[in-house]
């Protein structure tokens, strides 16, 4: 874990001030969540400070002032994105929805800053895999206003999880309309995906990394899943470019190291593979990092340093579960692929299908999952459900040929 940062030029005011700030609303220092220290390699110089700067002020503010909403509002901002850059998920998230609702039980708030809050929280809701709910919020803020891109983004991806993809074709539809920009083109890319367009799907994303400012994370983030799309249906090399280019842009991303890894593992080069991995896992606690050093170790016959791996995700898992991510597909896909417990396997892949039996990933793990334990009649059953919008997922052409 990372050490606690708190600005120095807060030390004095919080205590100085708290009597006053109980007769404002009751904020008191231990009710604003922390900011946490970056791992050196991913402080990115000004970019840093920056995060540190809009942290610090805000956080004055609200002390000074309870009711000052917008400034609370900056910190919900300061912790989703440093959750995505740092890894800090168990931190970070629940620190960003404890914002939110403070901001919510404002009984003043302004009808713009409460759609603002609610767009925000429904995103957070996204991250924790908590897609009904996100939903929800993300609807109770378009009816607040019903033009903000941005928000639509979230009504996007809602319904892509819960596998209603019509409505998240129209969702995306309204995004594009309003602000075509990186979120949007990387949401049309996702929805050309899923119905087997991956020509589409390529493009569309290289429209989403034209449209971000290089080497901010958002675009190094396109451009990741750029390189995943070319990846994903066996172009290496084009992979490979988009990987490289995004470590010159930023250089220790961490998921472009873990991704140059994958390619490498692809190439059967397992000791730089595994190299790279570790690199990636000592810059942020991303149990994917993990994952992937563990499968890697399978594939190498060390079950020794597998098991060992395994014993390392657990606690992680939990900790994400504790500060409530949904982890349901990660269970499941640690104990069908590294431990061999189908059994547990398909316990936690129908949980998750309990929860939203249209999405054709869930349907998609749970073919697999059949299929492994020798049973084509329930892996056709959800194979069919899986490929219901076209898609040309690998996997979908494997169970296809086995099936």
């Amino acid at each position: 874990m990372y050490r606690i940062y708190y600005l120095l030029l807060l030390l004095i005011l919080p205590f100085a001030c708290a009597k006053k700030q109980a007769d404002q609303g009751n904020l008191t220092i231990k009710d604003i969540p922390l900011l946490l220290d970056r791992n050196e390699a991913i402080q990115n110089g000004k970019e840093w400070s920056d995060v540190q700067s809009v942290y610090g002020l805000s956080r004055q503010a609200l002390l000074a002032n309870p009711k000052d909403l917008e400034s609370a509002l900056k910190l919900v901002y300061v912790f989703v994105n440093e959750a995505r850059i740092t890894g800090e998920h168990g931190h970070y998230y629940p620190a960003a929805l404890k914002m939110c609702d403070f901001i919510l039980e404002e009984a003043s708030q302004a009808k713009d800053l409460k759609f603002r809050t609610l767009a925000a929280k429904a995103g957070v809701q996204l991250s924790l895999h908590d897609f009904k709910n996100a939903l929800n919020t993300g609807t109770e803020a378009m009816k607040l206003n019903p033009y903000n891109a941005q928000n639509y983004g979230v009504l996007v991806d809602a319904n892509v999880e819960l596998g209603h993809y019509d409505e998240a074709v129209k969702m995306a539809d309204k995004m594009v309309s309003i602000r075509p920009d990186l979120r949007s083109y990387a949401r049309v890319s996702y929805l050309r995906e899923i119905h087997g367009d991956v020509i589409g799907a390529i493009e569309a994303m290289h429209l989403a990394v034209d449209a971000g400012f290089p080497g901010q994370e958002q675009t190094c983030w396109a451009r990741l899943t750029l390189g995943n799309l070319y990846k994903q249906y066996g172009q290496l090399d084009e992979a490979e470019g988009q990987y490289r280019t995004i470590l010159q842009e930023r250089p220790k991303y961490p998921f472009a190291i873990a991704a140059l890894a994958d390619i490498a593992i692809a190439r059967k080069k397992y000791t730089e593979a595994e190299g790279l991995l570790k690199e990636a896992a000592s810059i942020i606690p991303e149990v994917s990092f993990y994952e992937n050093l563990a499968k890697l170790y399978k594939l190498e016959g060390k079950e020794e340093a597998c098991k060992n791996t395994v014993q390392e995700i657990w606690p992680m898992l939990a900790d994400d579960e504790e500060h409530g991510h949904n982890m349901n597909l990660e269970y499941a896909e640690i104990y069908a692929k590294l431990v061999g417990d189908l059994n547990k396997a398909l316990k936690y892949a129908l949980k998750e299908y309990e929860i939203r039996p249209d999405n054709i990933d869930v349907n998609r793990k749970l073919a697999l999952i059949y299929k492994d334990m020798g049973n084509p009649t329930k892996a056709m059953e959800h194979l069919t459900k899986a490929s219901k919008t076209n898609s040309k997922h690998p996997d979908l052409k494997q169970l296809a040929i086995k099936g």
